[in-house]
């Protein structure tokens, strides 16, 4: 984030714009929007200089235009300086002279010289949305300006109105804080917020009167446990569904996997805990996890159990449902893309193809007492794809369990180190190379293997590069991205 996002307060706030053209136009009609008193200096002594609807404003409303050269002094006692002269030099000699003032200044089309900048509005007053670019390309902040511009409701300020005109009667009603939180997305999910929005404020006044007074209201809000799968690292392939969980979870309760990129759709007054695990070291143990969400629950928290990939794949989210539901608390269970699909569309793997494989078996490489115990004989079987979960430090004993089964040591098979995220390599090879490979390419993990003729069917857009690493011959991809 290159600029702190805020909103300054500048009714009747005394601020100067520099220059008179169309440029410095645009700035004194958001500024009077704002309800700011503005001065304009510019030294444009022909009317034609002037933009016509800043004469027209002088006329009408008393706008102040002063025609003279900028003064040191025209900076004091200004809540904020813009200037727009578009004229370097002048640019630059207003710029330095607020800052020496401590005034914040913005210079038009000039961010190097600019203590703020103004971002693209969406204006449902008193509903604000401000788009920026960091100044790198306001072409793209006005279209998604316009993109948000048609998907919010024009009477979106009206409905922030008529929540406001009952905020001391739900606060009277409803003691509890949280309580209050839930009262409120109750009612802007509900039938009288539709009301507002649909310009029947008489009905919506009734029903929220209704609202308010019923017993349920005041009632002690209830906890809640959504367990919800991440997807496996890509923050673009988290679900809505997920997305909105995070928006209204009080708690967040998260692992290893999951990146700050996912966490920050999480509402920023979220009480995050960490609970990551890998090989060897747990923050939490298991029955630790599982009374940090009975305790946040039952005192009338929504608590999100943020998990990478989908919890109910390897995710221990069953256990975690069974656990909750014993002690009587609400859970859902919010899927998410798991990690063999994320990271096998990624690297261009197909799962599952006509001519190699007729299904995928999913099996995990790490057991709760060491090495898994599978029927490795079945999957050792021809015409499927075999995907190991969390099998880093057990791939070689893995890999000589199949063969001893009777899969073609030839067969081909992929680690995908990092799937889906930037940093994503994709090392190919035979099963009876796949050890070395892991070794050779120092990969620690998160990795996630693909066994099966799939993989010599990999697409081929990706940048392919061999190598010979510890005499292995193998192929190295960087990410791709795919649609899952």
């Amino acid at each position: 984030m290159r600029y702190f996002p805020t909103f300054f307060q500048l009714s009747e706030k005394a601020c100067l714009v520099v220059g008179a053209g169309e440029t410095a136009l645009r700035k004194v009609r958001l500024l009077r929007k704002a309800g700011a008193e503005i001065t304009v200096v510019t030294d444009a002594l022909d009317p034609r200089e002037i933009a016509s609807e800043l004469l027209t404003l002088e006329r009408d409303t008393g706008l102040r235009i002063e025609r003279r050269k900028f003064r040191t002094e025209d900076v004091e006692h200004r809540a904020l300086v813009v200037s727009a002269t578009e004229i370097p030099e002048r640019d630059a000699l207003v710029a330095d002279t607020a800052r020496e003032a401590g005034r914040p200044v913005n210079v038009v089309d000039r961010p190097d010289l600019s203590d703020f900048i103004t971002p693209a509005i969406v204006d449902r007053d008193p509903i604000t949305i401000a788009i920026s670019s960091a100044g790198t390309a306001p072409v793209l902040a006005r279209r998604l300006r316009s993109q948000i511009e048609a998907m919010l409701p024009a009477r979106l300020g009206a409905l922030a109105e008529f929540a406001d005109s009952f905020r001391a009667a739900v606060k009277a009603n409803i003691q509890d804080g949280r309580g209050r939180l839930r009262f409120w997305e109750r009612f802007f999910d509900g039938p009288e917020a539709a009301s507002v929005l649909s310009g029947d404020e008489t009905a919506a006044r009734e029903q929220m009167l209704t609202l308010v007074n019923a017993a349920s209201a005041r009632q002690t809000p209830k906890g809640r446990v959504a367990i919800v799968g991440a997807g496996p690292g890509d923050p673009d392939l988290l679900t809505f569904k997920a997305m909105r969980a995070l928006q209204h979870a009080d708690v967040v309760v998260y692992d290893k996997l999951v990146g700050p990129e996912i966490l920050d759709y999480a509402r920023r007054d979220a009480e995050r805990i960490y609970v990551g695990k890998t090989r060897g070291h747990h923050t939490r143990s298991q029955d630790e996890i599982n009374a940090i969400l009975v305790r946040e629950a039952r005192l009338g928290k929504h608590v999100v159990r943020l998990k990478g990939g989908d919890p109910f794949i390897f995710g221990r989210g069953g256990e975690e449902q069974d656990m909750l539901a014993q002690h009587g608390i609400d859970v859902e269970v919010v899927p998410g893309i798991t990690a063999a699909a994320g990271c096998a569309a990624a690297s261009g793997i197909p799962l599952t193809h006509r001519e190699h494989a007729q299904a995928v078996t999913f099996v995990t490489g790490h057991a709760k007492d060491g090495e898994p115990d599978l029927d490795w004989a079945a999957l050792a079987g021809l015409k499927q794809t075999l995907v190991i979960y969390m099998g880093v430090s057990t791939i070689g004993r893995t890999c000589e369990r199949l063969i001893e089964q009777g899969l073609n040591p030839q067969t081909p098979a992929a680690v995908i180190e990092n799937g889906t995220l930037p940093e994503q390599r994709t090392v190919t090879g035979s099963l009876a190379d796949l050890a070395a490979l892991v070794a050779a390419n120092g990969i620690k993990g998160p990795g996630l293997f693909i066994v099966g003729d799939v993989v010599s069917a990999a697409g081929g857009a990706a940048t392919v590069a061999s190598q010979a690493v510890a005499g292995i011959s193998t192929k190295t991809e960087p990410l791709r991205r795919v649609a899952v």
